[in-house]
């Protein structure tokens, strides 16, 4: 019997001691900040979703006239009250950098081929807005609004010159971390606090080696972070695989983080990475967004994380009215 309230008293204490040094309570809250997927975008049906599957042919319809990846969309994502704008690249023929989502072109534009085969002169000429759809091809809503709108990286820094971004890499070439590399370290380091770049595992390896102090991620150093998260920082203890970096944490996750929400941010912050929540996983291969009010129900009050979104324009008018 001593025995058993001894270990009943060991339990207690060490119960106690965990959640005193993993509690929010004591972590100051505050407002989230608010990351515009790819702009302000089209959304689209996700259900029978795959890799090969051209998204703009299933849009929701319309409720806006902008559409992913243009200075456009940017600006009004911006104005709807995004902090963060992430937006995709790829290399072009003429070592410059494209924003386009797609790895070729027959999708959503009017254009053939792979987009990285492509000059940037070319992929100028391109109706971004063509293959665009909600009814099936009966109507094509944005033919002929978005002929000559593709960004390149360097347009879109420099229309926004004090705006946060998160620049996605969308290949596993190394050569792309080399080019990106060479292109960002002209850069002013106060531009470079204002970035994050993720993508696959080569390039990321690559840009951290040429310049550790940028945020970088890709999925195994956000997966190795996790890990590593999860089996040290009960102890306050934060790995250093987690630095430099962000993660995407689902919702339904959060909640077996140590220190969720406010202390894990705070934590994760004080070695210069971010939280982004994103919407619960269901064992799907990509990532959904905080879309709806019944999404950001899932968000706790004084959240002070980052917030993954595809509609900021519906998610930004919830969290102000929190404040």
């Amino acid at each position: 019997m001593r025995l058993l309230r001894y270990a009943f008293v060991v339990c207690v204490v060490v119960s106690a001691a965990l959640w005193f040094n993993n509690t929010s309570l004591w972590s100051p809250g505050g407002q989230p900040l608010l990351l515009a997927h790819r702009g302000l975008a089209q959304t689209y049906q996700t259900r029978g979703l795959d890799a090969q599957t051209c998204t703009a042919s299933r849009i929701h319809p319309p409720e806006h006239r902008y559409i992913e990846n243009t200075i456009a969309s940017m600006a009004a994502a911006f104005e709807a009250g995004a902090d963060i704008v992430e937006f995709d690249i790829h290399p072009t023929t003429d070592k410059q950098f494209a924003v386009f989502h797609d790895w070729t072109l027959d999708c959503r534009t009017d254009g053939h081929g792979v987009t990285r085969q492509a000059s940037m002169a070319d992929l100028r000429k391109l109706d971004l807005g063509h293959g665009y759809t909600s009814d099936g091809g009966k109507t094509y809503p944005f033919r002929g609004e978005f002929v000559g709108q593709m960004p390149t990286m360097d347009d879109v820094l420099t229309r926004f010159p004090d705006k946060r971004f998160l620049i996605h890499v969308k290949s596993n070439d190394p050569k792309e971390g080399e080019l990106l590399a060479d292109r960002l370290m002209a850069l002013p380091t106060p531009r470079l606090r204002q970035l994050i770049v993720y993508g696959g595992n080569a390039p990321i390896n690559v840009l951290r080696q040429r310049m550790p102090g940028l945020r970088t991620a890709s999925r195994n150093t956000m997966k190795q972070c996790a890990t590593q998260y999860l089996a040290l920082s009960w102890s306050g203890h934060v790995p250093a695989d987690c630095a430099n970096s962000m993660i995407m944490l689902p919702t339904n996750y959060g909640r077996w983080a140590w220190g969720w929400p406010n202390l894990l941010v705070a934590r994760l912050r004080s070695v210069n990475t971010e939280v982004f929540v994103i919407g619960a996983n269901a064992g799907e291969d990509f990532s959904s967004g905080i879309d709806s009010p019944v999404d950001a129900l899932q968000i706790p009050q004084g959240f002070a994380g980052g917030i993954w979104t595809n509609r900021v324009d519906r998610i930004a008018p919830l969290f102000a009215a929190r404040k």
